[in-house]
């Protein structure tokens, strides 16, 4: 049965968040290929991960009998993310930029499945090569030749770690210039806006059944 990893990060909710409305499209498309199959949901603004603590990281370099009882929680909640990201044959995450990089939330996350020897600098993964498609939505643009392409720490970011670390396959889906319908002075930008939004509307429907015809 195949399984879908779907990850949110927006602050707001579906009927206010451009990454949000975008990542559903993709989860009901991969959905309507896979009735049957299983969705894992974190929604880590409602439910956010701990960041990672002295507890965390020292339990790395401690054996399981020698841990402290702080050490084992937090390798059993560790465990836990890393496991649903082994599980998943599929992954999708909502990536909003805030202040030019992603949700400190969502970093949380990666920090905690980014595990020397088991999802990290390991020759065997059970993860490598799995796809992750990422709605990485943003207010302005920051696209390569417009005057804020050097502040684009988002995919790029993300394609370090994700992909270099992780050694995953990543297709960004990027709805841009979201902030135009409420920005005046961006208002002669609310056309192109419109076309971004209907493009990463029409990409998250597409990919999500591409995606869900691999993993059948």
């Amino acid at each position: 049965m195949a399984t879908l990893l779907h990850i949110d990060s927006s602050l707001w909710p579906e009927s206010a968040s451009a990454s949000r409305s975008v990542t559903a499209a993709f989860r009901k498309a991969w959905e309507d290929q896979h009735p049957e199959g299983t969705v894992i949901y974190r929604d880590l603004a409602v439910d956010p991960v701990p960041h990672l603590d002295a507890h965390t990281v020292s339990a790395d370099f401690t054996a399981p009998a020698d841990r402290t009882p702080e050490q084992a929680s937090a390798v059993a909640a560790r465990l836990e993310l890393i496991e649903e990201l082994e599980t998943a044959d599929v992954v999708l995450i909502g990536a909003p930029m805030y202040n030019f990089t992603i949700p400190s939330t969502l970093k949380a996350w990666i920090d905690h499945v980014i595990l020397a020897g088991r999802t990290a600098m390991v020759a065997e993964s059970p993860i490598k090569d799995t796809p992750v498609y990422i709605v990485a939505s943003r207010g302005g643009s920051y696209a390569p030749g417009t005057p804020r392409e050097g502040f684009e720490y988002v995919q790029n970011y993300l394609e370090a770690t994700l992909v270099e670390m992780l050694g995953v396959e990543v297709d960004f889906i990027v709805p841009e210039l979201t902030m135009a319908h409420s920005n005046p002075a961006m208002a002669e930008l609310i056309p192109l806006a419109e076309a971004s939004k209907a493009k990463a509307h029409e990409d998250a429907q597409s990919k999500g059944k591409t995606a869900a015809l691999k993993a059948a």
